[in-house]
This record gives structure tokens, sequence and C-alpha cells, in this order.
């Protein structure tokens, strides 16, 4: 993904140091729009284009979390850095939580927040690259075809319902990501209902039993958060 295609919304009520960021990111070939509170960032989200947020955590009329958080409904995987001068744990925990892609503590310098933002981009494409044409996943030995709802290794074919697909869809996509629960219910089961969620815990184990063949191949419970389909070959 090249610089020049990217669109950055930043969102810093810092004035001076929103317009020093947004000066030097645009040299770098980004386009950049600066919002001032939380609110105002999130109206700007909605008219879309968007391919970067970097987002300060203590905005006023709404705080970075809130925001990520509610740009997470609209979007899985845009990427999310997010600016702060607290260097608690705990908020580094929230942020990763809310779906933050990384975390850089003030003051930092212009050069870090640049590797930074080339680094998530990075990771973001490699992502992106295990969707093959047509919809056909690969998952370590497994290869995935979703508009055939069949999963196959070697010459073991199994065919999946509607619901294993699309949960495996998402899985996928977020190969080696944490795949947060609540998103995966609105997006399968439209809410994210008591009963759904268990429903989804019954396709996650059918799921788990269907990849086993592949040793290098984990689907993981995240405790409090989601699922990781993780490969390590």
């Amino acid at each position: 993904m090249g610089t020049e295609k990217v669109k950055v919304l930043l969102a810093e009520d810092d004035k001076n140091l929103g317009n020093v960021l947004k000066s030097y990111l645009e040299v770098k070939g980004f386009e950049t729009i600066l919002c001032i509170n939380g609110q105002e960032a999130y109206n700007a989200f909605e008219k879309g284009g968007y391919g970067f947020c970097i987002v300060d955590v203590m905005m006023p009329v709404k705080d970075g979390f809130t925001l990520v958080k509610e740009i997470r409904e609209k979007d899985k995987h845009i990427p999310v850095l997010f600016l702060t001068a607290k260097s608690m744990q705990e908020d580094k925990m929230k942020g990763f939580q809310v779906g933050g892609d990384d975390y850089l503590t003030k003051p930092f310098s212009m050069e870090e927040l640049l590797m930074r933002m080339q680094a998530i981009l990075r990771r973001v494409n490699e992502r992106t690259s295990s969707e093959i044409r047509n919809n056909v996943y690969v998952i370590g030995k497994y290869q995935f075809d979703f508009n055939r709802q069949i999963l196959r290794i070697a010459d073991k074919e199994q065919k999946l319902t509607s619901k294993e697909a699309a949960l495996l869809r998402l899985l996928a996509i977020n190969l080696n990501q944490v795949l947060d629960r609540s998103y995966a219910l609105k997006e399968i089961w439209n809410d994210d209902s008591y009963f759904n969620a268990r429903s989804m815990d019954v396709y996650i184990t059918k799921l788990r039993k269907f990849l086993k063949l592949d040793p290098t191949v984990e689907l993981i419970n995240v405790h409090g958060i989601g699922f990781k389909l993780v490969t390590n070959n």
C-alpha cells in the first residue's frame, strides 16, 4: 500500500501538535484530515475514504477509546495507532481491546511515528494477501473455498454450513489477529445476545475439530475478547 493512496484521520486535540503532525504526514505523502475532538473525528470518518487512523486517547467531547470502539463497529480492519501522554499498562491493554493496532506514548519523534505507521500498513497488507482471488483462503495446509463452502486438506474435503463458512472466513481474514467476539456475532447473527454467543461457541468447537488435521493451525480463545486463528508454519 503506497503512502500516496492512504488518507489519514488524525484525531488530536492539541492544535499545535496536530498541525505539526498533519504537515509532516503530508510531506511524507499522506492525505491528512485533522480533527480536534472525538465527535468531530467520528463525523469525518463517516464520510469515508480513510485508510489509517491516528487517535489521541484524551480528547474532549468523545475520548479516543470511545471513538475507536465506534469506528470498529463500522470498519473492523482500518489500522489504528493510539497516541497518549499516559504509559500505564491498563491504558495500553484497553487500547488493544477496543481495536488499536499499536500505541505510541508522548513525547515521540516524527520518525518513530512514521515507522510505526509503515509497520502497521505492512501487517495489514500481509493480512489482506491471505485472501486470494475468488474468496479462497490459505490456512496452514488447508485451502478454504468460501464460495463453495469447502475446507480442503490434501485429498480430504469438509463441506461447511453457511454459518461455519461465514465464521471461518472472518477468522481467515483476521489470520494471526484477534477476532472480536461481539463483532463476529453482529456480522453473522446480527446481534450479540447471550443465546447467539453460546451458538457461536458451538460453531467454534466444530471449526476447531475440522482444523485439527494440521498441527500448525490452532483456533484459540482470547479470554474476554474473542478468538484467534493462528498458523505456526
